[in-house]
């Protein structure tokens, strides 16, 4: 029946060629794959103009800032934006001095607008920890818990982290 009619084999064997045809699909020449990864960006400083630890998985970040005398860390949320009041007596931080293992606890000192019994800000007066963090290039361990769960972040100094003093 093809060889007399050979307009409807060509569209039979063009039909065929249509649906079993290559199973790829072409990809479009100008896609980019920027088009379509999330960008996730990190605020340089707090909202103190501190340096910014990441906790956990970033579920909180911690924003340490510091005047010639004391050292503050406030506790913010996922963003490094918003203040984050918690249940935690205090914050340690884990450094060396003079090459010897040094822990330091900064006890919470809640902000005037922190619930009763919690706090988003730990504060310690020590001129040792200033000095430290003006001067170490190493990275302190910080660790706290939230609501019952342990975080870590490092503060990473370098030579410019000036901002982090308080003005």
């Amino acid at each position: 029946m093809l060889n007399r009619y050979p307009a409807l084999a060509v569209v039979v064997v063009g039909l065929l060629f249509t649906l079993v045809g290559c199973s790829e699909k072409p990809t479009a020449p100008f896609a980019s794959s920027a088009t379509t990864v999330e960008t996730h960006q990190h605020p340089s400083e707090g909202p103190h103009h501190g340096i910014l630890v990441e906790l956990g998985n970033e579920e909180y970040h911690a924003e340490v800032t510091h005047d010639a005398s004391s050292v503050t860390v406030f506790i913010l949320d996922s963003h490094a934006k918003l203040a984050v009041p918690v249940a935690t007596a205090e914050i340690t931080l884990n450094t060396l001095h003079d090459g010897i293992p040094a822990q330091y606890k900064l006890p919470a000192t809640p902000e005037p607008s922190d619930p009763s019994g919690l706090s988003s800000r730990f504060a310690l007066s020590d001129t040792e920890l200033v000095h430290i963090l003006d001067h170490q290039s190493a990275p302190i361990k910080m660790n706290i818990v939230i609501d019952n769960v342990s975080f870590s972040g490092e503060i990473h100094l370098d030579a410019d982290h000036e901002h982090a003093h308080a003005h």
